[in-house]
């Protein structure tokens, strides 16, 4: 994907997680397949089956549920957590949309929560090859300090999203995916 194209994904779904944070709701598993993207280049978070509903008595959780590659440092240490955690994990979205895959995609998953546990921010695998926008977005993302790192609102407010492209410019990369799709069955 060009950056232009991953800013239009990463705006849509940014409004779609300050839409659920506004309303105390975390996600709790974010990851590229949870991710839906239309014909016509619409963009949809999908399956809450794990979502939880926080309250003014209850604005934080530490139950380590998730998929073990996308979990934020505060999961897999199993500290109290809140709605950041979900900004972590599209974070990792964002590598997946630069790279092909998330970090420690080849580990299982406890050796991905154990690398996640001690390295903290993963690395990007050619770093330079991103604008400092991208670069800078993705540290805003990926901060392991769950209280300095970036809300949705003010992601929306990043630099990096202002390179969006027309959504419409996802729908050849959507058909090239599904004639993709398509071939491997065969």
């Amino acid at each position: 994907m060009a950056e232009g194209e991953m800013a239009a994904v990463s705006r849509e779904c940014l409004q779609g997680l300050d839409f659920l944070h506004a309303n105390r709701v975390m996600h709790r598993d974010l990851k590229s397949s949870n991710i839906l993207l239309g014909m016509d280049g619409s963009v949809r978070l999908a399956d809450f089956g794990l979502c939880a509903q926080l309250s003014p008595e209850q604005d934080r959780r530490s139950s380590m549920v998730g998929t073990a590659h996308w979990m934020a440092p505060e999961v897999v240490t199993r500290s109290p957590y809140g709605p950041k955690v979900d900004i972590w994990a599209f974070g990792i979205v964002t590598i997946e949309m630069v790279e092909g895959e998330p970090p420690y995609f080849r580990e299982t998953g406890a050796m991905a929560r154990a690398l996640i546990r001690q390295n903290g921010t993963p690395q990007l695998q050619e770093p330079r090859r991103l604008s400092a926008l991208l670069r800078d977005f993705l540290e805003c993302s990926l901060e392991p300090d769950e209280e300095r790192r970036w809300a949705a609102q003010e992601l929306l407010q990043h630099p990096f999203l202002s390179t969006a492209k027309p959504l419409s410019s996802l729908t050849p990369l959507i058909t090239a995916a599904k004639q993709l799709r398509e071939q491997r069955r065969r």
